[in-house]
């Protein structure tokens, strides 16, 4: 019973975790050069492949998140994403009042998605997901598999049983 409620809150983390990257991503996605315009104004050399670099993780990333794939390369790449965008997008130290209190409570925001990123990589994605789902297709095929059928009594040795080829050892026999 424990084990569902942790997985389904999980599940609501990671949806809530995308949910703050994806709509962005999509619009960013729609203008991408829009968003290389932005990343010039802020210095960012290379705006152009880092607006598509980032338009890939925004949208890839999220969508990863909501699957529940690869969540430790997911989360670390999320997280990078998150902190460098807090980072090259908010610099709260250029700006003086009510401004530089807007940015820095943007900033931190974004400080605060990378912590929930790391807190992503390193918890996994829970049961709910695609690694879930494997992790039990997995567990659950060498238990699909029929008990060893070692039966006694006659008819269980193989029918050549007591002929063999010299110098082989003997095969065993199948299940």
């Amino acid at each position: 019973m424990l084990a569902r409620a942790q997985d389904g809150t999980l599940l609501v983390a990671r949806l809530l975790l995308a949910a703050a990257l994806l709509p962005t991503g999509i619009a960013r996605a729609l203008n991408v050069s829009g968003f290389a315009l932005t990343l010039a104004g802020a210095g960012m050399p290379f705006p152009n492949g880092v607006a598509t670099a980032a338009v890939v993780v925004q949208v890839f990333g999220p969508l990863a998140l909501i699957l529940g794939v690869l969540p430790g390369l997911t989360g670390l790449a999320l997280a990078l994403f998150a902190a460098v965008t807090a980072f090259v997008l908010h610099p709260f130290w250029y700006y003086v009042g009510p401004a530089a209190v807007a940015e820095r409570t943007l900033m931190l925001a974004d400080l605060g998605l990378a912590g929930g990123f790391l807190m992503y990589a390193l918890s996994g994605s829970g049961a709910l997901s695609w690694q879930g789902w494997r992790a039990g297709t997995r567990a659950a095929a060498p238990s699909a598999k029929p008990a060893s059928a070692k039966a006694s009594g006659k008819g269980s040795a193989p029918r050549n049983a007591g002929k063999r080829a010299a110098g082989r050892p003997p095969a065993r026999a199948a299940a």
